[in-house]
């Protein structure tokens, strides 16, 4: 089978990917510089997938490193995850956000323009919609980011359609991802954010598992059925399985694709709370307190292209969302 090599191979998404990639048939090579994540994500990759990780700590702005890596190992696709994420990180520290996720882009797709690769999925957001037109988001809605982060991931959507119109030859799969959460269902794997979680599971878990007091809940007075924000959660091991489906694609049909990925299911911030004290069996304290700027009241994605395209749906409801994702805090209070 294929070679794959994942950028920010052991972060919260890719780690995941890479046991679905592995248990599909796949090679798997990593490349991370453990900024955002721990070493110790490779030994739960070989605890859950009975093989010793093929991994190079390197940093993908370093073209010698990612030189030495396709020299070693015969490619065939590139799954690139490596980015910085955090919302409100992304207004305080723009450069950060620049130069690491476009700079870690070109210069990982100059790597292998360089070794004769040419196959690539892009880790995309559907941050890249901003604000509704209409709703759910269809892959044809206007694209006008709101925010640093957005912007990267739009930019860097645009990088890739300029090198494949440069090159026909590149196959890309863009992939707007809504809202990634859950946990491997050994809850071995899972999220583990450092410092304050910018992401409302992770805080839950912690609230769930006594690191926090309680959770600040953005806005109490939306237009949606309870007044709280409503989202398109989905389970990483969904999203995982949806990169399998992407490379599938590319590798089979030699073409470019880009779909959303997420349930198509609105689901509102008490909604995921109450789930999660059906999981956790405990309440879960929180506050309504104001709006966070830039928060929209709701977006949830249309996902059929992707089902009529690569053939994947989002199988995992809101309650294994959960379930899974306290399996992964409860027994893993500190992560890793």
């Amino acid at each position: 089978m294929a070679t794959i090599l994942l950028t920010g191979a052991t972060g919260y998404i890719a780690s995941h990917t890479w046991l679905a990639l592995q248990s599909a048939g796949y090679s798997v090579v990593g490349v991370d510089d453990f900024s955002n994540s721990s070493p110790e994500v490779l030994n739960r990759i070989q605890e859950l997938g009975g093989q010793r990780p093929v991994f190079a700590q390197a940093d993908v702005n370093d073209g010698a490193a990612l030189d030495a890596v396709f020299a070693a190992h015969r490619i065939d696709a590139v799954v690139h995850f490596a980015a910085c994420k955090a919302v409100g990180e992304s207004a305080a520290e723009p450069l950060k956000y620049y130069a690491n996720n476009l700079g870690g882009l070109v210069s990982v797709c100059q790597a292998m323009q360089r070794h004769g690769v040419k196959t690539f999925v892009f880790s995309s957001s559907a941050t890249v919609y901003g604000e509704p037109q209409f709703l759910p988001y269809t892959e044809d809605h206007p694209l006008a980011a709101m925010n640093v982060y957005g912007r990267t991931k739009l930019y860097g959507e645009q990088v890739l359609r300029d090198l494949e119109a440069a090159d026909p030859t590149w196959n890309i799969a863009w992939l707007r991802y809504f809202n990634p959460v859950g946990a491997h269902e050994s809850g071995r794997m899972g999220e583990d954010p450092r410092g304050v979680p910018n992401n409302l599971m992770p805080y839950v878990q912690q609230v769930a598992v006594g690191r926090r007091e309680f959770l600040s809940v953005y806005g109490g007075d939306y237009d949606t059925p309870d007044g709280t924000g409503v989202r398109d959660y989905l389970h990483v091991m969904d999203l995982a399985e949806g990169h399998v489906a992407a490379v599938r694609y590319l590798l089979n049909e030699k073409k470019s694709v880009t779909v959303n990925l997420g349930t198509g299911v609105g689901v509102s911030v008490l909604d995921l709370v109450k789930a999660f004290e059906r999981a956790a069996g405990k309440p879960i304290a929180y506050k309504i307190v104001d709006r966070r700027p830039g928060d929209l009241p709701a977006y949830y994605a249309d996902a059929t292209l992707a089902k009529a395209l690569l053939g994947w749906s989002a199988k995992r409801d809101i309650d294994q969302m959960c379930a899974d994702s306290w399996r992964w805090q409860s027994g893993n209070p500190n992560g890793y």
